[in-house]
């Protein structure tokens, strides 16, 4: 029976699943057909989390907090989270409750803000804002669920797929942000790129979806898990739509980048017979629709930010979804 093949040139394990034996009752051949799977090293998405915690200590360490809060006398007048960490300390709870940074100092490495991009045309902080995080929670979180997602989709799709997906995805959610924030508000995090992880393990899903045994169990599993993170984004602090706008691009990229079809090996067959592997109809299909959506989505989107427009005067209504009010928060607040 076959084994483990594991081709050491390519970087990957090539492995061999779901053997059938064919016997027919008009002759006593045997037909053998393999289902081959590949199974990538996962070294991408590693190199993210360690990029996005090396950027962080970095901007801990330019930020400062002691030295920002001294006063001409040398002695630091400010509150300081942490102050034995010296330089790396973290700012006053009440001006930065995730344990970071000023926002002063996100915005001099890159923080998204609508005035420095659509007037300042500051274009490349739209790329730069996915590489910040606001604090220690916010970056512990994201890089928990980048490490959790990304690397059994890295193993499964190889590095090429998933690093498109995860930067595309993450410029969508600040394009998509930009559009709606406002008021001095800054937007930083890598959470867009993960909604498109997510986003794109929906559409796989549905892509795939012949492949799949207990298909209505893992489409309410993922439906579950996306809907919950989805609805964090109401509450104040958190910028739902990059969220939304990361999660829209990733769903779309999936169907292009992510569909599956069965590869077979020929074992011990008839003469003349041809196993045909090919995409299904409605994969081509998706596929289109997909890749219109996103060209058109992107055109549009890209066109109105560079233009300096508002989304909301365009939705009045859309600013629910990434904040609703209550009488214990203020949508209003920075």
């Amino acid at each position: 029976m076959a084994g483990v093949d594991i081709e050491s040139n390519r970087g990957r394990v090539k492995r061999n699943s779901n053997i059938y034996n064919n016997t027919s009752c008009d002759s006593a051949s045997t037909y053998l057909i393999e289902d081959t799977e590949t199974q990538w090293t996962s070294w991408l998405v590693p190199m993210f989390v360690v990029a996005n915690i090396s950027l962080f200590v970095v901007v801990m360490y330019l930020n400062d907090c002691p030295n920002r809060h001294r006063n001409h006398t040398g002695l630091v007048t400010g509150k300081c989270v942490a102050r034995f960490l010296g330089p790396f300390s973290f700012q006053p709870l009440k001006e930065n409750p995730l344990f970071g940074p000023s926002s002063s100092t996100l915005k001099e490495f890159g923080a998204l803000e609508w005035t420095k991009v659509a007037v300042n045309r500051q274009r490349w902080r739209l790329i730069t804002c996915i590489w910040l995080h606001a604090g220690v929670i916010h970056l512990l979180v994201n890089m928990l669920t980048l490490v959790f997602i990304g690397i059994r989709l890295e193993q499964q799709f190889g590095f090429v797929r998933i690093g498109i997906l995860y930067l595309v995805s993450g410029f969508g959610g600040s394009v998509l942000s930009s559009l709606f924030i406002r008021n001095n508000n800054i937007s930083v995090g890598a959470s867009g790129a993960l909604f498109g992880l997510l986003g794109a393990m929906l559409s796989e899903l549905v892509t795939n979806w012949t492949l799949y045994t207990n298909k209505a169990m893992a489409l309410l599993t993922l439906v579950l898990i996306i809907a919950v993170n989805l609805a964090i984004g109401i509450f104040p602090h958190v910028y739902n739509f990059a969220h939304i706008g990361g999660f829209l691009i990733g769903f779309l990229l999936g169907f292009v980048l992510l569909p599956r079809r069965p590869r077979f090996e020929r074992r011990n067959l008839p003469a003349g017979t041809r196993l045909k592997s090919k995409y299904k109809a409605y994969q081509y299909v998706l596929w289109v629709v997909s890749v219109v959506l996103l060209v058109s989505g992107f055109s549009v989107a890209l066109e109105m930010v560079f233009r300096g427009e508002n989304g909301n005067d365009h939705c009045h209504w859309c600013h629910y979804l990434s904040c609703v009010p209550t009488s214990r928060w203020d949508c209003n607040e920075n």
